[in-house]
């Protein structure tokens, strides 16, 4: 009787070791919680309002503008080009910044403090092993991110795509605001940097160095990000004369220039179409008898975007494999449930 009790009872409390780490997570942030809830709300609202009646006015209005030719004076709603252009520049850079806002948050608060202030180590004692405690703290904010950032970039997409070929400023899908945004692959990003701060966090062991590494860090995956991105996808390779301004072919570019005789490749010496005496010397002195341009149309959107998202993401588990490893290093493998130290009477370990 008294086996099957105990056995009822250990049974009744080790599952709720992870709900209750839930719970004093979700308390213990709620504040971060509620900003970050509150800025998904706001963005969210303002995005539908961009891709709808902001896009639709500012849409009308440039068919105003192209109505009217060469006339010397021309009526067009200029408020409403001007109200959709400055809303759809703060909203994109708001979406953009939210990976950035993630990592910030995580480097400073979610494990540095907690092993700052020894919060992380009587934790350890009381039912809750190490590795339970970083997985904890790595999927629920991960959950909230990714469920935030997710929606935005869909909406993002949604308002951009409705103004293609609708407003003459709108920006063309390889632009690299447009496109990042619009994607997957700030969602992955976003990941990435809560991975980055965690790893930061228990390396760091402070608060302000964790926070700084981590911002740095992000941006230093997101610029590597943006170097790799045209180079992950095989590109189309278009020729064009030499009587153009510039190599010809609308798309995310990988690589540009001029081809000899001899079929080598040269880079672009940005000078102009062979009509202006100047560059015809110049492109005979190289040798040059037309352009080349290596680049992704549009079909290539979302090979890019799913391509790139992955590999984030890799290196995003390899930082969370990084993570575990270094915690169980760290804590010299304190026994599930803080078992040893509690019949021991000993002292946990020294993070």
């Amino acid at each position: 009787m008294t086996a099957l009790a105990s056995t009822v009872a250990a049974a009744t409390r080790r599952p709720s070791a992870a709900p209750r780490q839930i719970r004093w997570l979700l308390r213990l942030h709620r504040p971060a919680l509620c900003v970050w809830a509150f800025l998904v709300v706001v963005l969210s609202a303002t995005l539908l309002w961009l891709g709808g009646p902001l896009t639709d006015a500012a849409a009308a209005a440039w068919r105003q503008y192209d109505a009217c030719g060469m006339a010397a004076k021309c009526t067009y709603d200029q408020p409403a080009i001007l109200r959709y252009k400055d809303v759809y520049q703060y909203a994109t850079v708001a979406v953009l910044a939210m990976p950035f806002l993630a990592a910030a948050w995580a480097g400073a608060t979610l494990t540095s403090r907690e092993l700052e202030t020894g919060t992380a180590r009587l934790t350890w004692t009381q039912s809750v092993s190490p590795a339970r405690w970083l997985a904890v703290r790595l999927a629920v904010p991960a959950a909230f991110i990714a469920a935030g950032t997710g929606l935005l970039t869909a909406l993002h997409h949604l308002a951009q795509s409705a103004g293609r070929g609708r407003i003459d400023t709108a920006e063309a899908w390889y632009d690299p605001q447009a496109f990042y945004a619009g994607g997957p692959i700030t969602v992955a990003l976003a990941l990435a940097g809560l991975a980055i701060s965690v790893l930061t966090g228990l390396v760091w062991r402070r608060s302000l160095p964790a926070l700084f590494t981590s911002v740095v860090t992000t941006a230093g995956l997101f610029i590597v990000t943006h170097l790799a991105l045209p180079h992950l996808w095989p590109s189309v390779t278009r020729v064009s004369s030499l009587k153009l301004a510039a190599p010809a072919g609308a798309g995310l570019t990988a690589d540009e220039g001029v081809l000899t005789s001899t079929g080598a490749r040269l880079p672009d010496p940005f000078c102009g179409s062979i009509d202006w005496a100047p560059c015809r010397a110049r492109y005979d002195k190289l040798g040059a008898v037309s352009y080349y341009r290596d680049y992704h149309p549009f079909s290539h959107y979302w090979p890019l975007q799913l391509t790139a998202s992955a590999l984030v993401l890799a290196i995003g588990a390899v930082l969370v494999l990084a993570a575990f490893l270094l915690l169980k290093r760290r804590t010299g493998g304190i026994p599930p449930q803080g078992k040893a130290s509690t019949a021991t009477g000993g002292t946990p370990p020294q993070e």
